[in-house]
């Protein structure tokens, strides 16, 4: 069973930054991706990133003030998020990617394993 453990949400007010991470139990890894859900909508992809490359993939409305990375050795996922705005607020997971999706990242079908999520909340 793999555990998957966000962190670092919060409350903030708009043109706040805010780092979320998210720790793995194991190291069977290929991608990994974050994905927010707000009040009453579907789940979204915000970014993933291929765990031996380092390649990153975003959602077209997070270019330029997400950022995702990683830290093998601490098998840990970052996201870096910048210029928050009210429309940020939501529940965001990371999940892990299934194999043998290579070239597609934006469904949640293809991933198998979620943490529990962790706020963010950005007030006016």
């Amino acid at each position: 069973q793999v555990q998957l453990v966000e962190s670092g949400g919060g409350l903030v007010q708009t043109g706040d930054s805010l780092r979320l991470s998210c720790a793995a139990s194991e190291f069977t890894i290929t991608g990994m991706g974050w994905f927010r859900q707000a009040p009453g909508q579907e789940r979204k992809f915000v970014a993933g990133i291929n765990w031996g490359s380092g390649t990153t993939y975003y959602a077209d409305s997070m270019k330029g003030r997400f950022t995702i990375s990683r830290d093998n050795a601490k098998n840990t996922m970052y996201l870096q998020m910048n210029s928050l705005k009210p429309e940020d607020t939501a529940v965001y997971y990371c999940a892990r990617k299934k194999r043998g999706y290579g070239g597609t990242w934006q469904s949640e079908y293809l991933y198998d394993y979620w943490g529990q999520g962790t706020q963010v909340t950005v007030s006016s």
